[in-house]
């Protein structure tokens, strides 16, 4: 399949505006939490610039490199895509974010109560699920996929609901972690348990069900998203379809999409579990009294 991407040119394989979007954002972390940063405040440490600059490689990986073009070309390649952008990378933003920005952003006066209300655990839980497997459904996914715009900002809005639903679980500040470790594990269920219908239905059906990778003329209009208007204009007669650049049923390919998605999610999701268990262990095992080295008895 690489040789056959080729054909899309360097701007549609690795977007150079995207990757100077994302070189702007590591560039304003660094000033912020810098040397010139708000007096009084602390420095990040290593492990919190690592979590963050990782995070931007990976947004990179995610909307830059050839995987957003094999997204639309592949509902399998999608799937991965969505995974590591709402499963992954909120969570290494949330810890590479010092504790004093995350504070300012919840102190502002508009965005607070909508912040506050939008992170608790329920809320937060319900609305993510809910909004991903809407967006699933084939009128609205193919609907998205029409529209650079609607793509944008549904795509956006999502991202900030996994945010809220990560914070739930991760909250840097105090007083909006919420929820006891127990809590936490189960919250993680309850998503592996909300995530699976979307998943459920995309696995089991039996037939394609979105236009975007079956139909030509919705599937070039999808193109047009990452592929420039000139280049996709010249191969528009060359092109039908995904089965110029792959040989997998497309039925096949949907099934595929939804096991990566639901297996890397329960991955995910594993990793995460073992992390709050251990960390819990390790915290309620020091605060249990060590027993004395000796005990003198009488003889």
């Amino acid at each position: 399949m690489w040789l056959e991407l080729q054909i899309f040119g360097f701007r549609a394989l690795w977007s150079p505006y995207y990757l100077l979007f994302v070189l702007i954002l590591s560039i304003v972390y660094f000033i912020i939490t810098g040397p010139k940063r708000m007096q009084g405040e602390s420095k990040p440490s290593t492990f919190q610039q690592v979590m963050f600059y990782s995070g931007m490689v990976l947004l990179y990986i995610i909307k830059g490199s050839p995987i957003d073009l094999m997204a639309h070309i592949m509902f399998s390649a999608h799937m991965i895509q969505m995974a590591l952008y709402y499963l992954l990378f909120p969570l290494l933003v949330i810890k590479g974010v010092p504790v004093w920005i995350w504070k300012k952003v919840f102190d502002v006066p508009v965005l607070s109560p909508a912040l506050r209300l939008l992170t608790r655990p329920l809320i937060s839980l319900l609305i993510f699920n809910g909004l991903f497997s809407i967006y699933h459904m084939p009128q609205i996914f193919d609907y998205a996929k029409s529209s650079e715009i609607a793509h944008a900002v549904i795509t956006t809005v999502i991202l900030f609901t996994a945010f809220c639903m990560w914070w739930a679980v991760y909250s840097p500040i105090e007083e909006t972690d919420r929820m006891s470790p127990i809590l936490k594990i189960g919250f993680i269920f309850a998503n592996g348990v909300l995530i699976t219908p979307a998943c459920g239905l995309i696995i089991f059906s039996g037939t394609p069900l979105y236009d975007t990778y079956s139909q030509s003329g919705a599937w070039l209009q999808a193109m047009s998203l990452c592929v420039p208007t000139d280049v996709l204009a010249g191969l528009s007669n060359q092109l039908s379809g995904p089965e110029y650049f792959t040989s997998m049923p497309l039925l096949n390919d949907q099934q595929l999409g939804g096991i990566i998605m639901k297996v890397t999610q329960e991955i995910i999701f594993g990793v995460i579990i073992a992390h709050i268990f251990f960390s819990w262990f390790n915290r309620e095992r020091d605060t249990i009294d060590p027993l004395p080295a000796h005990v003198q008895t009488d003889t």
